[in-house]
């Protein structure tokens, strides 16, 4: 690691030391032996190697916990949010807008980062660039940092961190594509803001914990407006041991906005990795647009993934469970698992494989195969189109059972993998996709998450051209455009929104901000799992004029931390000691003023729950809002009621504060409902989300 992945600390942000257990001491204890981090409030960049029970005294310590490491969350979406280049825009303004990115670096030669056109960084600006070897900055792409452990730059080999920060603030590139798929122009939310990227993963899209740390405080003291953060954990974890909930934290006692992909472990329940509530969490769905692979012979059946080489008709032999080498049994080989294929009887031809895990593409991609014909399996990350290294096509079960039977009843079948051709969704209303981390928020449980849901299929970004457009070691194709599905590729969306309010508001609070997208956020699509979408999916252009926002303050969000028993030095970059105000410890995380609503009511009981909420005016001085109260199904038992009925406000920033009362009797364990109460002053629309769901009190 390069010394200049460090900047200086600002205040008392913290330094970050690395712990290695094993190099001062021959402990034999595996918890002495862990790499861990300490966080401490003023000290310059250094690394110190000593056991845990060393540091635990000192006064310096802010904290101390095991290192990890997180991993990245692996165009026409702007247009399919309605958020189209001719949108109001302020430039000089947005000019002045700078969006950190954490990621694996940036290819600075790309198009979208081209300066042509920019005058000099915002005088705000006080990054600097340390992209070391063979790294440029520019008007456009004005900072860059390294960290990653191996990294000698902040040049992107990976391809992620490109596609996220052109995502988020691209140049417009016309003529852009990936093999004549995608065709059009290719741009990121605000295109004329400026980009610092801070390199905390490496070439292989794992990101420690400490670097992680260290980018967030270069960020903040660089000066920036908004972090995205497309990286996490498997799982939640504890709000003093996350690095991004931490280093998030940090962020917003500065005033900037961090937002950070949901994870890509869904569709399961309690999956969502970003929980904190001062983090933008992003969850990803589709667009209206789609792909399709097309297998041809006397019969077609047609799937979805991305198949785009340049020239490509792929005839071939087909076969299926005769390719299996000495060491393997034919059923292993019939899911073409690792080193089970033979090469002299696959080589060529079209492969047949009972399932669609990432090994056994490679595995038939590697021992020369002509292309591969899976069985997709929901519970896989890749239910979605995804680039392959050869010719694919991914079927359903029921179609793939249908083609085996082809096949079986048909001698020397031969097939012909046509090339993807752009398609329409018929159903363009966006929808969670499958991949996609689901809540509840396992670590606060009041706290819906995701937040929000944005573009995350099919997205079509710059890239690094040392990078493997499919990820697959086998592909050694070299593109500058690609197209990436994930929760990663849906969070710099919100990264672009949000620098796009900015640059209308740039007084706006991160809470403000994050409130005027979830509240404007169009509903998703009835058969989208409410668990998964948030509020919505992001609509820009309404957002800039939300009407009424929910507004958050530090003090709050440490209330919240003190109810949960965190120790509020851990998590603060201040040394704050104790709850900042009295009662704070009885204050239920419920009552957080967050822009969506989660009621926890007893089982076959009898209830009547009510949770109050600011809103402020950001509108019209004159304004007055009505209540719009949905209607529960009333097999529920379940009703909702607003108390006042309307808001009524005579200035810009006046208060007024609401009640959401639920009441019922006799709710089934387990019962969730999900609804949304609505305040409309005849031009703008408030939508809160609603959470009803019984519990063991």
């Amino acid at each position: 690691m390069g010394m200049n992945g460090y900047c200086q600390v600002l205040g008392v942000l913290s330094a970050v030391l690395l712990l290695h257990m094993n190099r001062l001491c021959s402990c034999q204890d595996a918890e002495e032996r862990k790499v861990y981090i300490v966080y401490m409030g003023h000290l310059p960049e250094t690394r110190m190697y000593f056991p845990a029970s060393a540091h635990s005294s000192r006064e310096d310590v802010i904290s101390v916990f095991p290192s990890g490491t997180f991993h990245l969350h692996t165009t026409g979406s702007w247009d399919f949010m309605g958020f189209h280049e001719t949108a109001k825009r302020n430039p000089s303004i947005e000019s002045d807008i700078i969006i950190g990115v954490l990621d694996s670096g940036a290819w600075p030669e790309s198009e979208s980062f081209s300066d042509k056109g920019f005058g000099p960084p915002p005088k705000k600006w006080k990054g600097t660039c340390q992209g070391g070897a063979n790294f440029t900055c520019n008007n456009k792409l004005i900072g860059a940092r390294f960290y990653a452990d191996g990294s000698h730059s902040a040049r992107d080999s990976f391809g992620h961190g490109t596609h996220t920060a052109s995502t988020a603030a691209g140049n417009p590139v016309n003529g852009v594509s990936f093999y004549g798929l995608g065709n059009g122009t290719a741009r990121g939310g605000v295109p004329s803001a400026r980009i610092a990227v801070y390199k905390v993963c490496n070439d292989k899209g794992d990101c420690g914990n400490a670097d992680i740390l260290a980018g967030f405080d270069d960020a903040i003291a660089d000066g920036v407006d908004i972090i995205t953060a497309s990286l996490g954990g498997n799982l939640a974890q504890s709000f003093d041991t996350d690095p991004v909930a931490i280093g998030g934290f940090h962020a917003m006692e500065r005033g900037i906005l961090t937002t950070q992909s949901a994870g890509n472990q869904g569709p399961h329940e309690g999956t969502v990795s970003s929980v904190a509530p001062w983090l933008f969490t992003v969850a990803a769905s589709n667009t209206n647009r789609g792909f399709a692979t097309t297998i041809g012979a006397k019969f077609s059946w047609t799937a979805n993934t991305i198949s785009a080489f340049p020239s490509m008709n792929t005839s071939a032999p087909v076969v299926h469970g005769l390719q299996v080498t000495s060491n393997c049994t034919e059923d292993l080989a019939r899911e073409c698992s690792s080193t089970c294929l033979d090469s002299k009887k696959v080589t060529g031809k079209i492969v047949l494989c009972d399932t669609e895990f990432r090994d056994g593409i490679e595995e038939a991609a590697s021992k020369g195969s002509a292309g591969v014909i899976a069985q997709c399996n929901s519970q896989t990350p890749y239910p979605e189109p995804f680039v392959t290294p050869i010719p694919m096509l991914c079927f359903t079960k029921e179609i793939y059972r249908s083609y085996v039977a082809h096949f079986n009843a048909t001698k020397n079948l031969t097939g012909q993998i046509l090339k993807s051709e752009n398609v329409e969704n018929i159903d363009p209303h966006p929808m969670v996709a499958s991949f996609s981390s689901r809540g509840p928020n396992k670590i606060a449980a009041d706290i819906m998450k995701p937040d929000i849901s944005a573009p995350g299929v099919n997205i079509l970004a710059a890239f690094s051209p040392l990078g493997s457009p499919s990820s697959f070691p086998s592909d050694k194709r070299s593109v500058s455009y690609n197209f990436l599905s994930g929760t990663s590729m849906a969070a710099p969306h919100v990264a672009g929104a949000a620098a796009y309010i900015k640059s209308f508001h740039p007084d706006w609070s991160p809470a403000a901000i994050k409130s005027a997208i979830m509240t404007t956020a169009t509903r998703m699509d009835v058969r989208s799992d409410p668990q998964g979408c948030g509020s919505g999916h992001i609509n820009p252009v309404d957002a800039v004029d939300p009407g009424l926002v929910y507004e958050i303050e530090k003090k709050d969000y440490l209330s919240f931390l003190c109810n949960l028993g965190y120790d509020l030095g851990k998590i603060s970059s201040n040394k704050t000691k104790g709850c900042p105000e009295e009662g704070s410890k009885n204050m239920s995380p419920a009552k957080l003023n967050y822009p969506a609503f989660f009621f926890r009511v007893p089982i076959m009981k009898s209830f009547v729950v009510a949770l109050e909420r600011t809103v402020t005016n950001v509108g019209p001085p004159n304004s007055i809002y009505r209540v719009l109260v949905p209607q529960i199904d009333p097999s529920f038992r379940t009703t909702v009621d607003v108390f006042p009925k309307a808001l009524r406000f005579n200035s810009v920033g006046e208060k007024q504060i609401f009640k959401v009362v639920v009441s019922g009797k006799e709710v089934i364990e387990g019962t969730v409902i999900h609804t949304a109460i609505l305040w409309a002053d005849g031009q703008r629309s408030v939508s809160t989300p609603i959470t009803i769901y019984s519990a063991p009190q």
